[in-house]
């Protein structure tokens, strides 16, 4: 037996973490079942073409191949080739340009599946594959966003243009509005995305009319449904089991191809399939992200005081609108202003069809991208007022007093949106201080031993809790423990502990007592599954909530046992239960089969807040940036587990890192992929950047949940892009560079330099 807030904000290892070190998890590799066949997935090499015909003779008579399917066989035994419809913010504007779940006329990008190959081992799919001819009649390339634009070439002809829709964030009367200081800027950041140590892979069975599909992750619910929809089946016949999974990061999870095409070859073999991912078809066919370019203005005050923002962002969203390819678009433009406090806001944000790989949500979707172009256009006018950074960001910070404060509001629908609660000028204070900025200013701009030094400040701010609502379920077992069923998933982020503390706490139950089955369909009658920060907020007010709904549920069945009122029947800690004189231990519930089920829901997103600082060196002769110091503060509302918020915190700072020196999805005009590989795609580890720290602070619990808990996914990640950049601004600041463009590569930094020595 334990006390209330036993475990809830204290520092507790990851419980795990056991199962994963001592080799017991199961990815979905791991899946082994009698019978079992093993896929390929035939990709097209030509980004944008007409498809005249697709040969499968030869490779259907290569040793042991059962099958290979092609969008004829998929019409041949469902009458169409479903698509794949936006699971987030779907508006019908987008409907036109969904995604095939394979090529039918036409193909759009490389690495569009053309063809499934199923046979007895991977090796024989693999060389059966390269056996399917596909004879395509090649179409002109549309490269970018800038030639989407001109509509010359369409990807889509009977919709007459490449950009289904544009958004606007407004507040106030932006476009009118004019002051002293008017400053224009153009930013650019490179495609990028998640790439996860475990590849996407996955097992379906056909198996007396039910789809069992293992390796579902982030939402399997909304996956059943689109899979069911797509297979034409009852969505009670679809179940999605949950595995381990080795990241997510906005990128696993999502409905792609393939997790149509391998449960339909396990439907039309009658045999498991399972199909897993190679790194190159990781890296081209995972959904890509940030690919964007903006033209932003500015409006302020001698002072500093910004009086408005506006301007337009142009995003490559590449072949098509697929799962949550909608989310970066509509967040650049309403979360731009960040943590400031300005009236005036027009921010027009625009998709544009390419012949690249579809993009989707990666870890602090437009956010990232919206504070690099919001404090790099800040940084530049404070440096052109002559106004001390910290202080040109202090008199612009929204204050405790102005929450809820209203960001811009978004038309595609109409979406109002308010911060919930915070001291932005606290955590400020605190970046500086334990950065130890005073101390470091005195290195700005300085050269030493051959290298310029730098440092940069900057703010932002985190949403989370996105997503409505959250289901549980809790059940008391026969020998007194408790099994807890979530709609939240795993995707690493320590979700098995953070509700297994708040489970304990809220029944006064030891940890060990506590059992968490989280994501699978087979465990609840809904659920919502994990992304924009939601699984504390949510998922654990959910779990707190169906606690105190199951000691309601205690205490009517013992009263209906002892034929007394429920107001006699007292609950204590470790769910005993004494009525009348009467003791009942957890394990007598669990013999009265005492279980409960509840939902927690809210319509408001939370926000965590925070700011991050960095100290860079350059080095002029090879263009190569050096991190030497980078501390974040991040206020992320009560916290739940220090460890795990920490380690949320420490990997998204280096995830952001990566995006900013080293990792870019390039193409050739031609729309061919440059960077299958991690020779081409690079990574960050840990010795790239050693000096990294981060703390949380829980000064503003949000007002939205029970549990006063904010997101903290994604706070890492959104400051890293501006406060690096305008480091390594501060530090080139004698040479006149300015980095208006990620990644800041040692090629690229050189090639700057050199090009402002030509001035």
């Amino acid at each position: 037996m334990t006390s209330r807030d036993a475990f809830v904000g204290k520092y507790i290892p990851r419980v795990e973490d056991r199962r994963l070190l001592t080799g017991k998890a199961c990815f979905a590799d791991d899946i082994q079942m009698e019978g079992m066949l093993y896929a390929a997935i035939v990709r097209s090499t030509v980004p944008h073409g007409r498809i005249l015909s697709i040969d499968t003779e030869e490779a259907k008579a290569m040793p042991g191949v059962h099958a290979v399917f092609t969008a004829a066989d998929v019409v041949a035994a469902q009458g169409k080739v479903p698509k794949m419809p936006l699971r987030l913010s779907p508006i019908p504007e987008h409907v036109p340009y969904e995604q095939s779940v394979v090529a039918t006329d036409r193909v759009r990008y490389v690495g569009e599946p053309l063809a499934i190959v199923v046979a007895d081992s991977v090796a024989q799919a693999e060389d059966a594959a390269a056996l399917v001819f596909a004879d395509i009649e090649q179409l002109p390339v549309v490269p970018d966003w800038k030639a989407s634009a001109r509509n010359e070439v369409l990807l889509f002809e009977e919709t007459g243009t490449n950009s289904p829709v544009t958004y606007t964030a407004s507040k106030g009367d932006a476009k009118s509005v004019t002051g002293p200081y008017v400053r224009r800027e153009k930013f650019v950041t490179q495609r990028h995305s998640a790439v996860t140590m475990e590849t996407r892979g996955l097992v379906a069975r056909w198996e007396g009319e039910r789809m069992t599909v293992f390796g579902a992750a982030k939402v399997p619910f909304t996956t059943r449904r689109t899979l069911a929809a797509s297979l034409g089946l009852p969505v009670e016949s679809v179940d999605m089991i949950e595995v381990d999974v080795g990241g997510g990061f906005g990128v696993r999870g999502e409905f792609y191809p393939e997790d149509f095409l391998v449960p339909f070859s396990a439907r039309a073999l009658g045999r498991p399939v399972k199909w897993v991912e190679d790194r190159l078809e990781n890296l081209l066919g995972s959904n890509h992200s940030r690919q964007m370019e903006c033209e932003l203005e500015i409006v302020c005050e001698r002072n500093g005081r910004i009086l408005a923002l506006r301007g337009e962002v142009h995003i490559d969203s590449g072949a098509y609108m697929r799962s949550s390819g909608a989310t970066p678009v509509r967040n650049v433009g309403q979360f731009m202003s960040g943590p400031y406090d300005i009236e005036h806001i027009h921010i027009e944000t625009s998709p544009h069809l390419t012949n690249k790989g579809p993009v989707g949500t990666y870890r602090g979707p437009g956010r990232f991208e919206a504070d690099y172009f919001r404090e790099r256009l800040v940084e530049i006018a404070a440096s052109e007022l002559g106004i001390d950074p910290v202080e040109f960001r202090r008199i612009n910070l929204v204050r405790p007093e102005q929450m809820p404060y209203p960001l811009a509001t978004l038309d595609k629908p109409v979406k109002p949106e308010d911060l919930d609660s915070g001291d932005y000028e606290r955590a400020l204070d605190e970046c500086l201080e334990g950065f130890g900025w005073k101390e470091k200013l005195a290195l700005q701009g300085k050269l030493i031993d051959g290298k310029y030094h730098g440092i940069a400040v900057g703010s932002f701010i985190e949403g989370g809790g996105g997503g409505i609502k959250e289901s549980a379920r809790i059940a008391i077992e026969k020998d007194g423990r408790v099994t807890v069923y979530v709609g939240s998933t795993s995707l690493g982020q320590g979700v098995v502990t953070i509700l297994t503390q708040i489970a304990a706490d809220a029944l006064e139950l030891p940890m060990e007592d506590i059992q968490i089955r989280h994501g699978s369909t087979i465990y609840l009658k809904e659920g919502f599954g994990s992304f924009h920060s939601r699984s504390t907020a949510l998922g654990g007010s959910a779990v707190l909530t169906t606690a105190a709904t199951l000691k309601e549920m205690v205490k009517e069945k013992v009263a209906a046992r002892f034929r007394c009122a429920t107001s006699e029947v007292e609950v204590g800690p470790g769910l005993t239960v004494t009525c009348r004189g009467e003791r009942l231990t957890a394990a007598d519930l669990g013999k009265m089969g005492v279980e409960a089920e509840g939902q927690f829901s809210s319509h408001n997103h939370t926000y965590a807040y925070g700011s991050a600082a960095a100290h860079v060196t350059v080095d002029p002769g090879t263009g190569k940036v050096e991190l030497v110091d980078y501390y974040g503060v991040e206020d992320i509302g009560r916290i739940i587990n220090p460890l795990t918020a920490g380690g949320q915190a420490i990997g998204g700072i280096m995830q952001g890192l990566g995006g900013v020196f080293l990792e870019e999805l390039a193409y050739d005009e031609n729309g061919q992929f440059l960077a299958g590989t991690f020779a081409d795609y690079l990574m960050p580890t840990a010795t790239d950047f050693p000096s990294i720290r981060a703390i949380e602070t829980e000064h503003a619990p949000t007002p939205h949940n029970p549990l006063g808990a904010k997101g903290c996914g994604e706070g890492g990640i959104v400051p890293v892009g501006g406060v690096v950049a305008n480091a390594v601004a501060a530090a080139l600041a004698p040479l006149g560079v300015q980095p208006n463009a990620l990644p800041l590569t040692p090629a690229k930094v050189w090639e700057m330099i050199q090009a402002q020595a030509k001035k």
